[in-house]
């Protein structure tokens, strides 16, 4: 049957051939324990490590696994579970073999069992996910006579269930996380590829904040199920309201009556973990969907909530002591992060958040974070700034707006700072003699520099003279 040693090349070939007989024969005759049709569908699982091994699945070879796949109906079939773990592999390693998979009705069995347990959620999402590439199938068919919408919605509240909020940090299994994961990318991918579904998971929201409000945070804060969840909430429908609750006017999931901040305040929380714990390599790789995720939160935010964001994201009075961007806040990260240099999808998710935060203003823009941050975000998108957005104006802040004073007193427009906060001269002012001697030196410098012929400098006390900007006293 094998010893499971790693094999390679032909040797690999030949066994892969072997296995694949051994199950065709056993298809006919039934001549395998269920120990031993398991144990040969384990070490064919083992061999398949690269997209050259998959290639060797011809429709045969697919329509063989497929068989093991689906032949029980039994949750807890082992043989089944190691057949699906072979068809995810080969679809995710050969492309080819998805259509092949499909155009057999494959996609109906899967979706058949994808709540039969936690395993085969991981599974089955994970082949319906890999499917949504590569292939001609239309995933309404799934949607409207095998409930899709209602499999996915049932897996997630159920994640959402098991999670104890006394030990959040526990993991629900010995699965972890993993077919929590599998569940959003699918999510994502079919609210991307088939938008008119949207409405269909609407009421998955709130099992998908349950989540994320619970779940314990470590660094780096976004990796999955984290970000797979901030993921799913991106085509959502966040103004939508749940069917049962629509007819009786409540609120939407994500803005509650009862808190409409919550759910606002677990993403900021999330954003400043990631600003204060990853670098901006990494950011750039993970935070854009959290960025533009408070984007479309800011636009559809009621006042208040908008108030709020603005509050915490914003540069506050008690920041403008010192030049704006110099503190630990995470209004100062933020707005370091929108001039980054290595990190460019991120600076300019930072830099549209702030601005319309800033209700879309050029001259509130300039307020808010200062004209040394705000200016080439305005000139790369062609918005002029008005002239009074670099004038101080004396009245009472308004927090909508973000006024250039803070209690009367006047703001530097293009540090943000505090004018009676910017350091003043230290010593008095040099005497007569001393600013002698300084032009003395200067002289001096600029005529060695001269003499060096590596380059031509013109002295500008000579220059003085020949201009006759001195005049000589008695």
């Amino acid at each position: 049957m094998g010893t499971g040693v790693q094999l390679n090349g032909i040797a690999k070939k030949d066994e892969i051939a072997r296995l694949l007989s051994i199950l065709e024969v056993n298809i006919e005759e039934r001549c395998l324990s269920k120990k031993e049709k398991i144990k040969t569908l384990e070490l064919l699982k083992s061999n398949l490590t690269s997209a050259e091994d998959a290639a060797l699945f011809a429709q045969d070879g697919v329509e063989k696994l497929c068989f093991y796949a689906f032949e029980s109906s039994d949750p807890k079939d082992a043989a089944s579970r190691v057949a699906l773990k072979c068809i995810a592999n080969i679809l995710l390693l050969e492309s080819k073999t998805r259509q092949i998979f499909v155009q057999e009705g494959n996609a109906i069995k899967v979706a058949k069992k994808l709540s039969d347990s936690r395993e085969h959620e991981l599974l089955c999402s994970r082949i319906l996910f890999l499917l949504t590439y590569d292939t001609a199938y239309n995933f309404d068919n799934l949607f409207n006579n095998f409930s899709l919408a209602d499999k996915i919605h049932e897996n997630i509240s159920r994640e959402a269930e098991q999670i104890d909020i006394t030990s959040a940090s526990s993991s629900p299994s010995p699965l972890g996380w993993a077919p929590l994961t599998e569940t959003l990318k699918l999510l994502f991918n079919l609210t991307s590829f088939y938008p008119h579904r949207i409405p269909a998971f609407t009421r998955t929201i709130s099992p998908i904040l349950a989540i994320l409000k619970t779940i314990q945070l470590q660094a780096p804060v976004l990796q999955p199920p984290v970000s797979q969840l901030i993921n799913a909430l991106l085509n959502l429908d966040l103004l939508g309201r749940e069917p049962e609750t629509a007819q009786n006017g409540k609120a939407s999931s994500f803005f509650p009556n009862l808190d409409p901040n919550t759910n606002v305040s677990r993403l900021v929380t999330i954003l400043d973990i990631a600003l204060r714990t990853s670098r901006e390599e990494l950011l750039e790789i993970t935070a854009v969907p959290l960025i533009t995720l408070l984007r479309r939160t800011c636009d559809l935010a009621p006042i208040s909530v908008k108030t709020h964001m603005q509050s915490v994201l914003l540069p506050s009075n008690e920041e403008r002591a010192q030049p704006l961007g110099k503190s630990d806040t995470l209004a100062s990260r933020l707005l370091r992060l929108s001039t980054s240099a290595v990190a460019p999808n991120v600076r300019e998710g930072v830099s549209i958040l702030l601005f319309e935060l800033s209700n879309k203003d050029a001259t509130s823009f300039v307020r808010n974070v200062g004209y040394g941050f705000a200016a080439g975000f305005l000139m790369t998108h062609n918005l002029l700034v008005p002239n009074n957005a670099l004038q101080g104006e004396d009245g009472i802040e308004d927090p909508g707006r973000r006024l250039t004073t803070v209690d009367g007193k006047e703001i530097n427009p293009i540090t943000g700072q505090r004018r009676d906060m910017e350091p003043q001269n230290p010593g008095p002012e040099m005497t007569y003699e001393e600013k002698e001697r300084e032009a003395e030196k200067l002289f001096v410098l600029f005529e060695r520099l001269k003499a060096t012929g590596i380059v031509n400098v013109v002295n500008p006390v000579e220059q003085a003279l020949q201009e006759g900007r001195f005049e000589e006293v008695d």
